[in-house]
């Protein structure tokens, strides 16, 4: 059975490449996701990354569902330690105004970046406590809710001491609330609050088949969801030929090997550029390997069958599918035809 797709954008940025080029790029592939038939549409959040311009998941967001008609749109996650759950309550409140019935509310609770950008992030006070994770779960759910929430004040007179808030004056709709993280504790939490969950698989593989097994064998039903949901999360880099998806696929490689190596990041290299340094330095060599394994690389009809067999191995009907082709030398700097060439291969 062939799981249904989707889509999770770190909004790429290569060597020479603007901020705007790169989101022009990103926004024209949400809208071919869109027009192939994708389930939903997610930008993740990262900060202070030169090769990521995927910072403002909620202002990606409006500007996808801006250009789409029927995807789902949403944050793969938006970091909550790093925001008071207002705010967040309302952006994503407002999304749901500007396209209701087809926003998603993906939350983590790791930094997204390194420890300096992550205390300039966390320079609100107790909003950004980690371990009040849970409680500002519940407040977003309550805030984005139509009911909205309550607190009670002291000092205020008999029949006073309630103080309504909302995140949007006349909510018709809620955005659909998701919990995401690589570890037992997200797992576990939201099989106690009764909401849908997906392990990063795309990110770090492992404990993927502990994490599924925590959450669904702790699963508590709510009145958000009466039975356990997940997908999976997987790189993919999908082109006509095999060895055009391992040339598309070598900048990403790099880029991680720089990143678990502790070395400077710096913007995406183009395939070109990359070949050239592996074959002078190589830097993703030693992890190409594990990879190959985990990453979804290769040509449309292998690729389409490995990952109908993955999602039957774990049970789910949707993939989560990060495009990860790289750009060669010659190709706009405000488009993304690999990635493009990586959805619609996909899609059939």
């Amino acid at each position: 059975m062939t799981p249904a797709l989707s889509v999770l954008d770190l909004v790429p940025v290569r060597t020479g490449q603007t901020s705007t080029q790169a989101v022009a790029a990103s926004l024209a592939l949400a809208a071919e996701a869109d027009r192939l038939g994708y389930t939903r549409y997610w930008f993740a959040e990262h900060h202070n990354m030169p090769a990521v311009a995927s910072t403002t998941p909620p202002v990606l967001a409006a500007a996808a569902a801006a250009r789409t008609a029927r995807i789902r749109v949403g944050s793969g996650g938006v970091m909550l330690p790093n925001h008071s759950p207002l705010v967040v309550a309302e952006q994503f409140a407002a999304l749901e105004a500007i396209a209701p019935g087809r926003v998603d509310l993906g939350i983590g609770r790791a930094p997204g970046s390194d420890p300096v950008i992550t205390q300039l992030l966390r320079m609100s006070g107790t909003t950004s406590d980690v371990d009040r994770f849970p409680d500002h779960i519940r407040d977003i759910l309550a805030l984005a809710s139509p009911d909205g929430a309550s607190v009670r004040l002291t000092g205020r007179g008999e029949g006073q001491d309630r103080y309504a808030i909302h995140a949007t004056p006349a909510a018709t709709g809620t955005p659909e609330l998701w919990l995401l993280g690589s570890s037992d504790y997200s797992a576990q939490l939201a099989a106690a609050f009764g909401l849908p969950y997906v392990f990063a698989n795309h990110f770090s593989g492992d404990g993927l088949d502990r994490a599924l097994d925590l959450y669904r064998q702790g699963f508590q039903p709510s009145e958000h969801l009466d039975a356990p949901r997940t997908f999976l999360t997987a790189n993919a880099v999908v082109a006509p030929t095999a060895d055009e998806a391992e040339e598309r696929m070598l900048p990403q490689a790099r880029m991680m090997a720089r990143l678990r190596g502790g070395l400077p990041l710096t913007a995406l290299e183009t395939v070109e550029a990359a070949s050239a340094a592996e074959a002078s330095a190589p830097l993703a060599a030693p992890i190409l390997d594990g990879m190959r394994r985990r990453w979804f690389v290769g040509e449309p009809d292998d690729v389409r069958a490995r990952l109908a067999a993955f999602a039957a191995q774990h049970g789910v009907d949707e993939v989560m599918i990060s495009p990860v082709a790289g750009s060669y030398d010659d190709e706009p700097m405000d488009a993304s035809p690999g990635r493009v060439q990586t959805l619609a291969l996909l899609a059939g």
